[in-house]
């Protein structure tokens, strides 16, 4: 509750600070002189609103939505062993993090991955593909589930979706911005929006979300590093830089959709900026510092 309490008082903060410097510096003025009779204010609650309401939707909904989109099986009556000690390590690490027992799942995939989501750490999802539980040994899988049980117990699902929506706010506000300018300024619309504002106002939010998704990509290859850490003091440092390995050997991981891509183990990305996760060399070379 405190991080949500912390990432909401950001964003009012944010949405305060915003609305002072554009009164300082007479923006509202300037665009009300313009023709534009835009009220930044409510523009800035509304955008507020839209972009946190869609993240928050979105992580109540990710537990449903990852089992239909994964396909994942959860495990409620283990049914061979394997089933059984996965069921046992989650336990195991959940009692050392300090967090409720997570749903446990397995989905069928070739590639070696796993992710956690839900938007409480005590009811969340944990599930890993059938490829890491061929490909990877006990430890490495240990491993690999200790570092998505990390993700769990530091509430990442949570402080991305709100990041998400603080960027969906002013990606909207901004953008909204920009079509409203273009429509009455350049178009010269006076009464109503002319088709300009809404091509103007869609390809500013495409081409403002695209950039904005730098800073998510940031934070999100930070909390990798994080979620590493932790994973190795559940299962062990080597057990942790072994599993990591164990994905340098293996074959690229097939992205996952939507949301999931943030809580899988994929090193993947056509540039540094957008990476979802760092590359794993750097992220095993932290693990052998802090040794």
């Amino acid at each position: 509750m405190m991080r949500i309490f912390l990432f909401l008082a950001t964003n009012i903060a944010i949405m305060v600070v915003v609305s002072i410097i554009f009164n300082l510096l007479g923006l509202s003025g300037t665009l009300d002189a313009q023709g534009i009779d835009l009220n930044l204010n409510a523009l800035l609650v509304m955008s507020a609103l839209i972009g946190m309401t869609g993240s928050v939707i979105s992580l109540a909904m990710s537990k449903w939505s990852a089992k239909r989109a994964m396909g994942v099986h959860v495990i409620e009556q283990p049914q061979n062993q394997t089933e059984q000690w996965l069921l046992d390590i989650v336990a195991k690490q959940a009692r050392l993090a300090g967090i409720g027992m997570p749903e446990v799942g397995i989905f069928e995939t070739p590639e070696a991955n796993a992710f956690a989501t839900g938007m409480n750490k005590n009811s969340a999802l944990v599930a890993v593909s059938t490829g890491l539980l061929q490909n990877m040994n006990a430890d490495e899988v240990e491993a690999v589930v200790g570092h998505e049980m990390t993700h769990v117990a530091n509430g990442d699902m949570v402080t991305m979706a709100l990041m998400q929506g603080v960027v969906n706010t002013f990606v909207f506000f901004f953008a909204t911005i920009i079509g409203h300018f273009v429509d009455r300024v350049v178009f010269k619309t006076e009464r109503g929006y002319g088709p300009a504002y809404y091509i103007t106002q869609m390809v500013a939010q495409i081409a403002l979300g695209f950039l904005a998704s730098m800073l998510v990509m940031w934070f999100s290859r930070y909390r990798e590093f994080k979620a590493d850490a932790g994973g190795a003091k559940l299962a062990g440092s080597e057990k942790m830089i072994a599993a990591l390995r164990a994905l340098q050997r293996g074959q690229e991981a097939q992205d996952l959709p939507g949301q999931l891509a943030a809580f899988g183990i994929n090193g993947g990305g056509v540039s540094r900026l957008f990476m979802s996760h760092p590359p794993l060399e750097e992220r095993i070379a932290a693990l052998q510092n802090n040794r």
